[in-house]
């Protein structure tokens, strides 16, 4: 399908675990969703409060990080965000205590997790749900976590088309946390973003707190930003997706809504 494709108004929601990751791994394909005229629903289970920052940010990570999503939202042509409020679970060997009145996405009923997401599918009449694969990218336990969920909503709400994100280990290492992690199984949907790659570049840089470091190092995200036009077109210019349950033999295709 081509820009022609807009005519048909589909509707995609972009499962994410915290704040900054709808830029950094389906930015491209919300931007061109929403340039070709369909309705793009952003959905982020936590806070992103244990994300990695300088000392300044901090004390109010939380809400600063809820702020930034809604800035690369609108950068991106976003139409609505829901934020369901857990609590980041971080990426720490132990799982921290809850905060005050709050709880970790990892240790919050999954059940409950899975019937707050279906009931957006529901509502949005969502046709293409984005999620993550079983590793969750990177390996991050809120990852692993909204894939489970993505996986079942999905099906309780009858969606009829799940991608999870299909990540490179270069992309993964990249992010922070990626060694030793294996992409599972083979891209299916590969999405050319080189036209929306500055709107790309914009809503990473619009995660402020992502791109702080108290040392003199930048971090990942900042030097990333910062390459050529050109040379950023090459590093995350494609955003490549596994379509769950995709007939064998299926040819790749080129757009999410391809087929609908």
């Amino acid at each position: 399908m081509g820009d022609n494709g807009a005519l048909m108004g589909h509707t995609l929601l972009a499962w994410h675990a915290h704040p900054d990751d709808e830029a950094l791994l389906t930015a491209g394909t919300l931007a061109r969703a929403a340039a070709q005229g369909h309705r793009v629903v952003l959905v982020t289970a936590t806070d992103g409060a244990l994300g990695m920052t300088s000392r300044g940010y901090a004390a109010s990570l939380a809400a600063v990080r809820s702020a930034e999503l809604a800035d690369s939202a609108r950068v991106l042509g976003v139409a609505r965000v829901v934020e369901l409020g857990y609590a980041d679970s971080g990426l720490g060997r132990e799982l921290r205590p809850d905060p005050p009145q709050r709880v970790r996405l990892a240790r919050a009923p999954r059940a409950q997790v899975v019937d707050r997401l279906a009931a957006l599918l529901r509502e949005e009449s969502v046709d293409v749900l984005l999620s993550y694969d079983r590793n969750g990218g990177y390996g991050h336990p809120d990852h692993r976590t909204v894939h489970e969920v993505g996986r079942a909503a999905a099906a309780s709400a009858g969606t009829p088309r799940l991608l999870e994100v299909w990540m490179s280990p270069v992309v993964a290492r990249v992010m922070g946390a990626g060694r030793g992690i294996r992409p599972v199984g083979a891209p299916t949907v590969v999405v050319d973003v080189r036209e929306y790659v500055e709107r790309k570049r914009a809503a990473i840089r619009a995660h402020r707190s992502q791109l702080a470091a108290d040392g003199w190092w930048p971090r990942n995200n900042d030097w990333m930003t910062r390459l050529p036009r050109a040379v950023l077109e090459r590093v995350i210019g494609t955003e490549r997706y596994v379509q769950v349950g995709a007939p064998a033999g299926m040819p790749v295709r080129h757009d999410v809504f391809e087929g609908l």
